[in-house]
């Protein structure tokens, strides 16, 4: 195994060593011989980018047939950043409900009595920075899942309260506080049964880990300044909008700009940007080709009283 293949990074519980082979070997729920190389590299750098420890359950790929992965975080990942998060200052959330009377109610918690009607979920977030909290109401019919037969997936069949309470909870965060929720998803909004994920801590074979090169505790070379503008220059050319650059970066890399890619990582981008152009500049030429065709069998095409007045 190179070095080149292996992805070193720190996080709360300490330095975490990623490598495609690792993932699919250990870290895949479902199909592991199904996910594909792209899916493998969007986990890692996700893992990387925001610090999570995947062995300890913290994300998770699920993969099942030939449906593009799920990457979604463990079931506590988004309470436990936010207990530990420097601009949260707290948060609410509860249930919607429509009572007997016909009338709704805001409620804490997720109690919904027998004679009461769920219909949806909410959220109150408190940022240090803020004078007004964010508030979020979602609706429960949006959210609930159902498996292949129709019929609803078990948490949402047997706790739909607390599903929908936390469904709204990690949609206000991740709206109040982007800097450290972007990108992130919990199992509660994806079309998947979370109720069969496995919480068990990943071990890894000792052996396994010793595959593994010792080297990396020292941080990649990063791109150079020439790469960065190239980059720029690139992106420029194909009127590529800044939204869709960075959401590029952040699915093939896990990056939020290109001061933080490596040079390994700036020359894969260069290439997909340069193949990207030299397609759009073979399209533009067979427009052109074939506008000149049409332009030209107009030409040939004339009717008697075009020539007559030639």
């Amino acid at each position: 195994m190179s070095n080149k293949n292996v992805v070193i990074y720190q996080t709360d519980q300490g330095e975490v060593k990623l490598s495609h082979d690792i993932v699919k070997r250990y870290l895949v729920s479902g199909d592991a011989d199904k996910v594909t190389d792209q899916e493998v590299m969007m986990f890692i750098q996700m893992c990387r980018y925001q610090g999570l420890n995947p062995f300890l359950r913290e994300a998770y790929l699920i993969k099942f047939g030939n449906s593009p992965a799920t990457m979604v975080t463990g079931k506590d990942t988004f309470t436990k950043r936010a207990a530990k998060s420097e601009k949260c200052a707290g948060y609410e959330a509860g249930v919607v409900v429509r009572k007997k009377d016909g009338s709704i109610e805001q409620r804490n918690g997720a109690l919904v009595l027998p004679d009461e009607e769920l219909v949806g979920g909410w959220a109150r977030i408190h940022r240090k920075d803020w004078k007004v909290p964010l508030e979020i109401t979602v609706s429960l019919k949006e959210y609930q899942r159902y498996n292949n037969k129709g019929e609803l997936m078990r948490n949402w069949k047997e706790m739909p309260a607390t599903m929908i309470r936390k469904v709204a909870l990690v949609q206000g965060l991740r709206e109040a506080i982007p800097e450290e929720f972007s990108g992130l998803y919990s199992p509660e909004e994806m079309p998947i049964d979370d109720s069969k994920l496995d919480e068990t801590v990943v071990e890894v074979p000792y052996e396994v880990q010793e595959e593994i090169p010792k080297q990396e505790k020292a941080e990649e070379e990063k791109a150079s300044e020439r790469q960065i503008k190239l980059i720029h220059q690139l992106k420029n050319e194909l009127q590529i909008d800044e939204e869709g650059y960075r959401k590029a970066l952040m699915a093939y890399y896990g990056k939020t700009s290109s001061k933080e890619l490596t040079k390994e990582e700036a020359s894969d981008l260069i290439k997909r940007l340069r193949d990207k152009r030299e397609k759009q500049r073979q399209k533009e030429e067979e427009t052109a080709i074939e506008q000149a065709d049409t332009e030209q069998a107009e030409e040939e095409i004339r009717l008697p009283w075009e020539e007559d007045e030639q």
